[in-house]
């Protein structure tokens, strides 16, 4: 990892000064008061290959739209290493329950049900079961025709050309041809024999797995292997992974198998007055023939974290996957239905704690601390993440110097990153919008986040933290005219929900169908793409949610609660394993750092760490952390493997890992805080931390069984006292209503807390 620190920058209390922005030079772009830049800076570095060479998107002459990276097929469409024979063509990718890989002569397909295993456990791409192609077919390189939410057509060039549309949970590759050359289906090892031979479907065991080959009806195929069939001088064939061999599935496979999927989309709307985010995934099917009872709606495999949390039926097969087992269901829709906990910017002013203790950690930091003291886009967001936090702190203590100072040191960071100006102030921030592969890069760049695109949504997600900090105190700051569009230009880089907007891609960071975000932008990966800290991303989501809330777009805010809803029932069945059926049986850990396409791994990229594995998934701790309380003896199993592993309490990251703990047990957290001698980890400060674990001392645990009919809020229940908290941003006072009947009179820009006792 590429850790930039670029120049230090110290704004103080002692001189918050303003800084000067110079006119806008040739190549930029205004966007309400601010501007980015189209040309790339002087000296850096864009999407590039493992040489350091730029680098164009592998897509076909007639592809169209914006170029979409930071997903599980992206291999296809960015070469990042050239001299790796694979690349071309892609590395392997994990749609599953497929395994897949391209290579110059088609597509290898292989189905592991068996995890490789030490501190990781991998599904891996090895020993394929079949090669899809055509005859002869000896393609350069494997190209990205069009894609959609999940769905992606990858197309060999040739004589003869070759496109496959592969689908992430389909266990149906519908493959197209151009051209005359017979459709081959190779073998290399493992072959076992045909179970079934009619009307042009073959049934083949590979490796004791179950594959049909369905051709045209009419059609025939050769012995083998390899098979070939001419398809009757028609286009298209299927292969399709069976659960099973038996009479029933073979033919529900087969009547499935000719409706090729042309579409995927997926469509979310948030009922406020339920707090429940109803998602809608879409398939569009096209029936290539329609005759011996074929039928045109597909097959395809539901994720635990969507089965759980959707009333559909589904059949009995099921599939083993990296991420548990998949349930399948026929149809061409799916729909889930997940209850919203809420998000708040910060915990209200509810705790025990000693006030002047507190105020005096807010004065500190308003006296000492070096607020934004970094230029990248990582290591400043932290910063502004901190201070962010240090802003409504300082507001609840009643220190509005020290807010006023804070929101000043926030608002002068941030505009310096939205103005595209000549680098007059010497440190050089820029924006710049990549036409190329339609994506928005900011420099000083770190953890290589301008040339692989890396960690767009864990740094962006800091910022988006900070302006909705200000979009708060400062409404007219955030305005669209003046630097509230630019902040959602930003936003859209990692999340854009406008389908119609050519500028970036629908939802780049987010994998809808797998429900979690991929950091990497080429997946350039044998395990396929990874997600390291699940807990950036969901502060990615949580500011796009404030902002919205601080702005007045529900459009935004709902699209920050759709991925807030989703990631964290992907979270706690990926990363956390919480009903202890996801993980392998012999792996033995209750947690894991890093979520692969082929598995998941008890690491970081940097450290074997204990404090570190667990802790990435827990920072930054804010208002919209509470969905780590969701499952307090999953909290409690977490923390213990930690002190097991690391062989005694936690020595780093404390307060990050104080904060997890305090949802479960915040006594035992505030003990260990004690008179606050410890280092503060880099996004963290002691006001913080204290005002967390006292706040939660008061209130007691998350209680996800009370929800309200407004989307920030939260409930907290101590020996069976509940605690309702409500954010209310607007302008006028509101009186919230909670699910079990509780009312909380709400006045305007304020969090209020109480016994829910108010008249409704």
């Amino acid at each position: 990892m590429d850790i930039r620190s670029g120049l230090k920058l110290c704004i103080t209390a002692a001189g918050v000064a303003a800084l000067t922005l110079q006119a806008a030079v040739a190549a930029t772009v205004p966007v309400g008061a601010g501007s980015y830049t189209d040309t790339l800076p002087a000296g850096q570095k864009g999407p590039s290959n493992k040489a350091g060479v730029p680098v164009r998107p592998k897509v076909t002459a007639d592809f169209t739209g914006p170029v979409q990276t930071n997903k599980w097929w992206s291999s296809l469409i960015w070469q990042f290493d050239p001299e790796d024979a694979p690349n071309p063509w892609s590395s392997p990718m994990f749609p599953h329950p497929l395994s897949v890989q391209a290579f110059q002569n088609g597509l290898g397909l292989s189905y592991k049900t068996t995890p490789a295993l030490n501190n990781e456990y991998h599904y891996h791409y090895r020993a394929e079961d079949l090669r899809v192609g055509l005859a002869g077919l000896n393609s350069p390189d494997t190209r990205v025709a069009k894609y959609s939410d999940w769905s992606v057509v990858a197309r060999w060039s040739g004589a003869s050309s070759l496109d496959a549309t592969i689908t992430k949970g389909v266990p149906f590759v519908f493959f197209t041809r151009q051209g005359n050359a017979d459709a081959q289906v190779n073998v290399t090892s493992g072959y076992q024999g045909t179970f079934y031979n009619q009307r042009g479907v073959l049934g083949i065991e590979v490796n004791g797995h179950y594959y049909l080959l369905c051709a045209p009806t009419g059609s025939n195929w050769s012995s083998g292997p390899p098979f070939t069939s001419s398809l009757s001088g028609k286009n298209y064939f299927t292969v399709a992974l069976l659960p099973d061999k038996s009479p029933a599935t073979i033919e529900l496979y087969r009547k499935h198998a000719y409706a090729f999927i042309t579409h995927t989309r997926a469509q979310w709307r948030y009922d406020e007055a339920n707090a429940e985010m109803n998602t809608t995934f879409t398939f569009t099917t096209e029936l290539k023939e329609s005759g011996n009872g074929n039928l045109n709606y597909t097959l395809f495999g539901l994720y635990p974290h969507q089965w759980k949390n959707s009333a559909d039926p589904v059949t009995p097969l099921r599939y083993v996957s990296p991420r548990g087992e998949m349930r399948v269901r026929a149809g061409n829709s799916m729909h889930t239905k997940m209850k919203f906990n809420g998000v708040l910017p910060t915990l209200p002013d509810a705790g025990s704690y000693d006030r002047s203790r507190l105020a005096a950690y807010v004065q500190d930091a308003y006296l000492n601390d070096t607020y934004i003291s970094h230029t990248d886009t990582y290591w400043g967001g932290k910063d502004a993440g901190r201070l962010a936090q240090l802003v409504w702190i300082a507001d609840q203590v009643g220190n509005k110097a020290a807010r006023d100072n804070f929101i000043r040191a926030l608002k002068l960071s941030l505009e310096d990153w939205m103005h595209a100006d000549a680098g007059g102030d010497n440190r050089g921030l820029k924006l710049y919008y990549d036409r190329t592969w339609n994506t928005l890069i900011g420099y000083p760049a770190s953890f290589n986040s301008n040339t692989e695109l890396n960690d767009h949504d864990f740094h962006y997600g800091y910022w988006m933290m900070a302006a909705a900090t200000v979009a708060h105190f400062d409404p007219g700051w955030a305005a669209q005219d003046k630097w509230g569009a630019m902040v959602e230009f930003w936003m859209r880089d990692v999340a854009n929900m406008d389908r119609s907007d050519t500028r970036f891609p629908f939802m780049r960071s987010f994998d809808v169908y797998s429900g979690h975000d991929w950091a990497n932008g080429p997946a350039l990966f044998a395990s396929g793409n990874n997600e390291e800290s699940s807990s950036e991303a969901m502060n990615f989501a949580t500011g796009v949610a404030l902002w919205g809330a601080a702005t007045g777009n529900k459009r935004l805010r709902d699209m920050g609660i759709f991925l807030h809803a989703t990631m964290t029932r992907a979270i706690e069945q990926y990363w956390f394993d919480v009903d202890q059926n996801v993980f392998p049986a012999s792996f033995q850990h209750d947690v894991v750092g890093i979520v692969w396409g082929s598995g998941a791994a008890y690491a970081t990229w940097w450290t074997a760490n204990p404090e570190e594995i667990h802790g990435i998934n827990f920072l930054p701790i804010t208002g919209g952390s509470l969905y780590l309380g969701r499952h307090p003896s999953y909290v409690k199993r977490n923390y213990d493997e930690l002190v097991r592993r690391n062989g005694g309490p936690e020595s780093e990251w404390v307060d990050v890992i104080w904060s997890f703990q305090a949802l479960v047990d915040p006594a035992a957290a505030l003990a260990k805080f004690g008179a606050g001698n410890y280092a503060s980890e880099a996004g963290e400060s002691k006001a913080h931390t204290y005002h967390w674990l006292h706040n939660l001392n008061a209130m007691g645990r998350v209680d996800t069984g009370v929800t309200a009919n407004v989307p920030t809020h939260a409930v907290f229940n101590k020996n069976g006292v509940r605690t309702y908290v409500a954010y209310n941003p607007s302008g006028a006072a509101r009186t919230v209503r909670f699910s079990n009947g509780a009312c909380l009179r709400v006045q305007p820009k304020r969090i209020g807390h109480g016994a829910g006792t108010d008249p409704c």
